[in-house]
């Protein structure tokens, strides 16, 4: 038979049930990447009863042990978060546990001490091998997740109306600084990965100089590539394996690349939309400082969104606001970097304006860009919205400007049917199919505005 078998837990458990040519008797390993992720998915119950049929759970019956092979069968459950739910799996399908990656500088008697004390025990209360198991020692309430030290983590406070203007901003300054690195640019939605794909890839705008007026060159002069859910198999392949083999390149995503993508050498995180969860932030900045590798992580925040600093702190993130004035203070006003300059809003500044002027003609002159726009302004409410829980009290779309939203897509206005009470539009609607059912022979009349 073959060496290595990949699948999903309800196709695994499919065929153990239903085929059977399917012989497991020599199987050796078993190995749950991104374990938290599969629990959080629903796939506990499936997990369990693919245990159960293996002979693998701690409480399975000695029948079922019996079916299986006496050889020694090793489990590995694989997560750079630990929960509740991750700690019940490993109860069933782990004996005498060993964490590895967890405090690297501690000795391995006091890592199997620590984990009996933390909230991300792997063992269960009722394990003998626990040390100091009456111990005092009060739990977090909540989870303690550990980053490399070598990571910079920073955060950036842009207003609302600003945000695209400054992601472009960074990025060029990344890429004046050290021409050969890779970034790595998350979004919340897959129509925001669409725009801004094609708002990197293509913008061109003219310095202002006296001898390159009429001039205009790309905005960024790397290669851009996006990565998204919605995209075909071969697409995603393609943009993976672009970006991947690239010295100098931006990848625009969603959460799809948080997990499960070991690409090489990027140097920078940016969270251009807030993650949401923290255990989510934890995964998308794991993706650079990768085996004892440098890398940078930047959060990009709303002034009505400070607080979700302290949600991270909470968990154990702890970030430093980046130096963005010193930025922009590097770039050139009206052509000329001034020796000395009196401190300006970010929001007027002369850079930060042209650059949202150049945006603003750019999406209004290209019909396909401005519908993409349109679609990314739409689907990022919609996200925004969707935060579970205490989060909710942070991203509050009724704290939102959405006419500052729709500049930071390069919009001129707000869509119009964005911001309108759903019953208003609901009722516009039901007038519609009644006018429309009178006939061909009355003249429809639309409602004027008052």
């Amino acid at each position: 038979g073959i060496s290595i078998l990949i699948a999903t837990p309800g196709r695994l458990l499919d065929h153990l049930q239903h085929t059977s040519s399917f012989v497991y008797s020599n199987l050796r390993w078993i190995v749950f990447d991104e374990a938290d992720s599969i629990l959080e998915l629903g796939f506990g119950k499936a997990v369990e009863d693919i245990l159960g049929l293996l002979g693998s759970r701690n409480d399975a019956s000695d029948e079922n042990k019996s079916k299986t092979d006496p050889m020694q069968r090793q489990n590995l459950l694989l997560s750079a978060t630990l929960n509740e739910k991750v700690n019940r799996l490993a109860n069933i399908s782990l004996k005498n546990p060993v964490m590895i990656g967890l405090d690297e500088q501690k000795k391995p008697s006091e890592r199997s001490s620590a984990l009996g004390k933390k909230h991300t025990s792997l063992l269960s209360d009722d394990e003998e091998e626990i040390p100091d198991k009456h111990n005092n020692i009060a739990e977090p309430a909540v989870d303690d997740f550990k980053l490399p030290a070598q990571l910079v983590q920073r955060y950036v406070k842009v207003s609302c109306g600003s945000r695209l203007a400054v992601l472009l901003t960074i990025l060029k300054s990344q890429f004046e600084r050290q021409v050969s690195q890779k970034v790595v640019v998350f979004m919340s939605t897959c129509d925001a990965v669409d725009f801004h794909h094609t708002v990197l890839s293509q913008l061109e705008w003219s310095r202002g100089l006296a001898l390159d007026t009429d001039k205009k060159q790309k905005f960024l002069g790397c290669k851009v590539f996006r990565l998204h859910g919605n995209m075909d198999q071969e697409d995603r392949k393609k943009s993976y394996l672009g970006f991947s083999s690239e010295k100098s390149a931006i990848l625009v995503c969603t959460d799809v690349a948080a997990r499960g993508l070991d690409i090489p050498k990027v140097r920078c995180i940016i969270q251009y939309d807030s993650p949401g969860e923290a255990s989510e932030y934890v995964h998308r900045v794991g993706r650079t400082a990768r085996i004892g590798e440098k890398g940078e992580a930047l959060l990009f925040l709303q002034p009505v969104e400070l607080d979700y600093l302290k949600d991270l702190e909470l968990h154990g993130v702890s970030l430093t606001e980046y130096p963005f004035q010193k930025v922009l203070d590097g770039f050139p006003v009206n052509g000329e970097k001034p020796l000395k300059r009196k401190p300006i809003s970010l929001d007027m500044h002369p850079w930060i304006l042209s650059v949202q002027r150049t945006l603003e003609n750019y999406v209004a002159s290209e019909a396909t860009t401005n519908k993409r726009a349109r679609d990314a302004f739409c689907s990022w409410l919609r996200a925004y919205t969707a935060h579970r829980g205490e989060l909710k009290k942070i991203f509050m779309v009724k704290k939102l400007h959405l006419g500052h939203v729709a500049r930071s897509f390069g919009l001129k206005e707000q869509p119009s049917l964005v911001g309108r009470s759903h019953q208003v539009q609901l009722k516009k609607r039901k007038k519609e199919q009644k006018r429309e059912g009178q006939g061909p022979t009355k003249q429809r009349k639309f409602p004027t505005k008052k």
